[in-house]
């Protein structure tokens, strides 16, 4: 039996003979999570598709976990009170953690406003794959840009709560990767990717 909140009763971990070592070493390459995080507008899901095509031209294995698309179907019974946001965050995390033993390079791609939502996804893994990337782009590039028209509807009282208008961003404080503008100018799709997968070829994660 199980409760219908909180942990479940009666319910054990169940070992494979297959392990994570296994699996990476048939793909070549070391499971993680590519946490990419920012307001909105600051170029997650541009970075996440750059990095994941980079990746697959080097024959790496990765798939990419965007907030938006998540919430047609994961979360789609999902709000964005700060309850729903956090809940939001941890089954993220916890999808991310399957792929990650899976030796897959999963590319996670949200705006994660809340620095302990995201820590606790940092805290699901077991060893030290979890790679913070934070879009530290400024709200008036963001806002400049504003692809989706959201930010226009936010000022406009159209939207509430919404991220960097009326509801917090909580940058990391450690992140591993941080991408900014260079004498004002944002870096470009290939340069982002390029500095991400520079850290994980560096660290290891581009072979078993």
């Amino acid at each position: 039996m199980s409760s219908a909140m909180g942990s479940p009763t009666n319910v054990f971990w169940h070992e494979c003979a297959v392990g994570k070592g296994e699996r990476q070493k048939l793909v070549n390459q070391q499971g993680c999570v590519v946490w990419i995080t920012g307001l909105s507008g600051s170029g997650k899901s541009t970075l996440a598709c750059s990095l994941n095509r980079e990746l697959h031209s080097r024959g790496k294995l990765s798939y990419v976990l965007d907030g938006d698309n998540l919430r047609h179907g994961l979360n789609k019974n999902l709000g964005f009170s700060p309850e729903d946001r956090t809940e939001n965050i941890r089954r993220v995390g916890e999808v991310g953690k399957l792929f990650a033993d899976a030796g897959l390079i999963c590319i996670a791609s949200l705006i994660s406003p809340y620095r302990k939502d995201r820590d606790a996804c940092r805290a699901l893994m077991t060893d030290a794959n979890f790679i913070e990337v934070f879009m530290n782009i400024p709200l008036e590039v963001c806002e400049r840009r504003d692809t989706k028209g959201l930010y226009k509807l936010a000022r406009a009282g159209k939207i509430k709560g919404f991220t960097g208008i009326d509801d917090p961003y909580e940058p990391p404080l450690n992140c591993e990767i941080k991408i900014e503008q260079k004498n004002g100018v944002c870096p470009t799709p290939c340069d982002m990717a390029a500095q991400v997968v520079s850290y994980l070829d560096g660290n290891g994660f581009l072979h078993a």
